[in-house]
């Protein structure tokens, strides 16, 4: 079996991109690159993911925010009990 042209993984990721955020038609896309349709929509498949993943995925990146978010919030609690424990020490 003969294998097809290569295409870089940027060239994929782009003509996934415009299907997916620029919304255009994957026989648009197809045309417009000069790749066959059955091909993009191959990538397409391949990339595809279910509600399950997209959740998921989204469900880490809020840890990762709120995670990050906490250990600010102890920062900033942590120098205001200093700067309380050295005022409080002041001499009035």
């Amino acid at each position: 079996m003969p294998k097809g042209k290569p295409y870089s993984d940027e060239f994929k990721q782009e003509a996934l991109n415009l299907v997916n955020e620029q919304h255009m038609r994957p026989s648009q896309v197809a045309r417009d690159l000069g790749i066959d349709g059955d091909t993009l929509r191959r990538w397409l498949r391949a990339h595809e993911r279910t509600p399950a993943e997209v959740a998921s995925s989204s469900a880490a990146a809020e840890l990762t925010r709120l995670c990050r978010e906490n250990d600010q919030l102890r920062m900033e609690r942590d120098i205001l009990k200093k700067a309380l424990g050295i005022f409080s020490r002041m001499p009035q």
